[in-house]
């Protein structure tokens, strides 16, 4: 698990390791781990890896609105930061949702779907949000980063 200062409600932790999981109308395609190495104003840099290879990443954060965008250069990724505490075992889950788009030279360009990241690090203050259960995608994701070495062969060119 990551520590980090837990100052405010949207920071994410930097540098940062997230389990990711897309589909395309519900079918899954994509599996792997995205790396958050810095954010410079709200420039954020670092690398996504499906298949072994990391592949670079950028995009900006919105720390006011909770909001993410970056690109790889096969897809297109926007989506929003939610907070789930479980302050019985002191965890904080961070979840980052919402839509891609493929882009050339994917064999899918033109194609969109859902996305789900995790990652989770040690409660250090008061918990912010603990009157939900996350999604199931958090407990997915969570095995793709602790248990990295299992990926799956449904796997997709990026």
């Amino acid at each position: 698990m990551l520590q980090y200062r837990q100052n405010s409600q949207g920071v994410l932790p930097i540098p940062s390791r997230w389990g990711i999981d897309a589909d395309i109308a519900g079918r899954p395609i994509v599996r792997g781990t995205i790396t958050i190495n810095s954010i410079t104003g709200n420039t954020i840099i670092g690398t996504a890896d499906f298949r072994g290879t990391p592949i670079p990443i950028q995009g900006t954060w919105d720390e006011n609105s909770n909001q993410i965008m970056f690109d790889s250069p096969y897809a297109s990724f926007t989506g929003s930061l939610t907070i789930y505490d479980d302050a019985a075992i002191r965890v904080r889950h961070l979840v980052l949702s919402g839509r891609f788009t493929m882009k050339p030279p994917s064999l899918q360009a033109g194609e969109s779907g859902n996305w789900i990241a995790t990652t989770d690090t040690f409660l250090t203050g008061q918990p912010v949000n603990t009157t939900a259960i996350p999604p199931a995608g958090v407990f997915l994701t969570s095995d793709l980063l602790y248990n990295s070495q299992r990926r799956t062969s449904r796997s997709i060119y990026w």
